[in-house]
C-alpha cells in the first residue's frame, strides 16, 4: 500500500463521501440491525478498498465466489489512506482492505480509533533493484543505496537490506529501524527519499529499495527485476482485512475472510500480478 500519498482536498472530499455513505447506511448502524441486534446477514457486507489490487481481488471475491457462501458483497473504492479508516470507525462501512498492521497501529494511535485486523491476504513486496549492479553481491563499500525516507517504509527497507547481509541493526529493532540502527554500514552511503520518488533516483544511485507499487507505476517486474524481494511468510506488511473492534466474529466478515484466503484467490493473485502482488495469508503478524 502507499505510505506516501497527497490528500488534496481532503476535508471536501470527506464530507461528500460521509453525507454519501451515511445515505447507503451499513450493518454496522443500529438501524440496519435486524431482531434484537443481531447481524442482518441478508444485508450486502460494505467494504472499503483502494483501486488495486484490493478491489480488483474483492471484485473477483464478488462475481466468483461470494454467492456460494450466501454473501452479499458491495466494494466501495477510496484513493486515501485516512477515509478508508474513518468510514470504518463511524460505521459507514462495515470493513476495509487497504492497509498494512504497522500502518494501522500508527493510525489507530494518532486518531483514538480501534480497527483491528481480521486476516492477511496479500504483499506488495519491497525490493532491491539497481541499474548498475546485476546482483546484491556486486554492491561494495562506496556505492550509495536509496531507501524511503517515512517511518514505516525505512524500517522495512532497512531490515530488507540487513537480511541480505548489506548492513547489520541493532538487535530488536524491528520494524521501526532508523539508519541510526545500523551499527555496521559496510561502507555503504545512503539516500532518504520520499518513497514516491524513489524509482526516479535509479539512475543516480547504486540501488534502490523501491516499494511494490511504486516499482509498478516505473513499469519494473518485481519479480524479474528486483535483485531481492521480501519475503511474503511472516511478513507484518501484509495487506490486510479490518474492522471496527467488535466486529470480527459477525458471520460476514468471517465468510469474507474466507474466500479472501481461498485457493482459487490465491490463483486469482499469482495469475494477474505474476509475483508484483504476492498471496500472504494467514493470521496477522503483530
Amino acid at each position: 500500500m502507499r505510505k506516501n500519498i497527497k490528500l488534496t482536498a481532503l476535508a471536501a472530499t470527506a464530507a461528500a463521501l460521509t453525507l454519501s455513505l451515511s445515505a447507503c447506511g451499513s450493518s454496522s448502524d443500529p438501524s440496519s440491525k435486524a431482531d434484537g441486534g443481531k447481524t442482518d446477514e441478508s444485508k450486502p457486507l460494505v467494504v472499503a478498498a483502494s483501486p488495486t489490487p484490493h478491489a480488483d481481488i474483492l471484485k473477483f471475491v464478488k462475481d466468483n465466489l461470494a454467492a456460494k457462501e450466501g454473501l452479499k458483497l458491495e466494494v466501495k473504492e477510496f484513493t486515501d489512506y485516512v477515509l478508508p479508516n474513518t468510514a470504518t470507525q463511524q460505521g459507514q462501512v462495515d470493513a476495509n482492505y487497504f492497509q498494512h498492521v504497522p500502518y494501522l497501529d500508527d493510525f489507530n494511535k494518532k486518531n483514538g480509533t480501534d480497527i483491528v485486523p481480521v486476516v492477511n491476504v496479500h504483499l506488495e513486496p519491497l525490493g532491491l533493484y539497481s541499474k548498475k549492479v546485476k546482483s546484491v553481491a556486486d554492491i561494495k563499500a562506496g556505492q550509495t543505496v536509496a531507501v524511503p525516507n517515512d517511518p514505516t517504509n525505512e524500517g522495512r527497507a532497512l531490515q530488507l537490506l540487513a537480511s541480505n547481509q548489506l548492513i547489520t541493526l541493532k538487535e530488536g529493532v524491528g520494524t521501526g529501524a532508523k539508519l541510526s540502527d545500523i551499527t555496521d554500514k559496510k561502507g555503504l552511503e545512503f539516500k532518504e527519499l520520499e518513497a514516491a520518488t524513489v524509482p526516479r533516483a535509479l539512475n543516480d544511485v547504486d540501488a534502490a529499495v523501491i516499494n511494490g507499487n511504486y516499482a509498478i507505476e516505473a513499469k519494473l517486474a518485481p519479480a524479474k527485476d528486483a535483485l531481492v524481494l521480501e519475503k511474503a511468510e511472516g511478513n507484518p506488511y501484509a495487506n490486510i482485512l479490518a474492522v471496527k473492534k467488535g466486529h470480527q466474529d459477525d458471520p460476514r466478515v468471517q465468510k469474507l475472510a474466507k474466500l479472501l484466503n481461498s485457493d482459487e484467490v490465491k490463483k486469482f493473485i499469482e495469475d494477474t500480478y505474476q509475483g508484483s502482488v504476492t498471496p500472504a495469508f494467514g493470521k496477522p503478524v503483530s
